[in-house]
């Protein structure tokens, strides 16, 4: 059953910001359906702690160390089990998490970066009023800026009132840039590796606001990242698109296209075995 919880939060103005430019001292939201686009995030929010020279820290049961290490960014003991919050006692405590929160916080002099899986406020012996707890103390943490944190809440284990109470609590909400999304195609801005994330159907149709993703890539990065991997259909006209922005590129820059074997194919057809700078990485299903 899914978690509900009633309660207005008090006293936030809530701004959408991509995970990039998170500052130290914020407290963010993500919530996500897609478990590829939060481990993007993660990776990203991760990767910008590290560059910061701040201690990181992810406490999640999911198994993302693996993911952080495909998306470039060490993980070692940066994952940590979410019971390692609570310590000992068998179900969440929200006055002990917050107690280690400023522990770890008060002995990271050059600042703590923190991901929070908000899995545990689903477990039955959490109780509704655990996060409430939660999210009213942690917010104290963070005036001295001494602390960054992004709260991760599955659409999935949650329900719409607690989702809505977790935006409101936050005073940033983390998105990732969208530049087209309808009933069929989803075109949004991967971080980590840099690039563009294709979901659903991509057909002539809409390659216009493919192109238009693709430039904004080519202007913001080195090399062009295009992850196809949720792609379920790409038609000619779509994949010539693709191909003609890749031959545009200058000789010491690359497109990496990564998708199945039916948009490699789709590619192939449409010219890519003869542009240089297109690299076509086909996964095995």
């Amino acid at each position: 059953m899914k978690p509900s919880m009633a309660g207005e939060p008090g006293g936030y103005s809530v701004a959408m910001e991509t995970v990039d430019r998170l500052e130290p001292g914020d407290h963010a939201c993500l919530t996500y359906s897609d478990p590829e686009e939060r481990l993007d995030l993660l990776a990203a929010f991760v990767s910008r702690g590290l560059q910061l020279g701040e201690r990181v820290m992810c406490f999640t049961d999911d198994p993302v160390a693996a993911e952080l290490r495909q998306r470039g960014v060490p993980a070692g003991e940066t994952v940590l089990p979410v019971q390692a919050l609570w310590g000992e006692g068998a179900a969440p405590d929200a006055v002990a998490m917050v107690r280690h929160l400023r522990a770890e916080r008060d002995r990271s002099p050059r600042g703590l970066r923190v991901a929070l899986d908000m899995c545990w406020a689903a477990r039955p012996q959490a109780g509704a009023e655990q996060l409430l707890a939660f999210e009213n103390e942690v917010a104290k943490l963070f005036a001295n800026g001494g602390l960054t944190a992004l709260c991760e809440y599955d659409r999935e284990a949650f329900d719409p009132v607690t989702l809505a109470y977790a935006a409101r609590t936050h005073p940033r909400t983390v998105t990732a840039a969208v530049y087209h999304e309808d009933a069929v195609l989803r075109i949004c801005r991967q971080h980590v590796p840099p690039g563009i994330r294709v979901a659903g159907m991509l057909d002539v149709s809409r390659a216009g606001v493919l192109k238009d993703a693709l430039s904004e890539a080519v202007r913001l990065d080195p090399d062009v990242h295009l992850n196809l991997n949720h792609l379920r259909s790409l038609d000619d006209g779509a994949a010539e698109v693709i191909v003609r922005t890749a031959a545009g590129l200058p000789r010491n820059r690359h497109m990496i296209v990564v998708g199945d074997r039916q948009a490699g194919q789709t590619l192939r057809v449409a010219g890519a075995p003869g542009v240089p700078n297109l690299r076509l990485l086909v996964r095995d299903l």
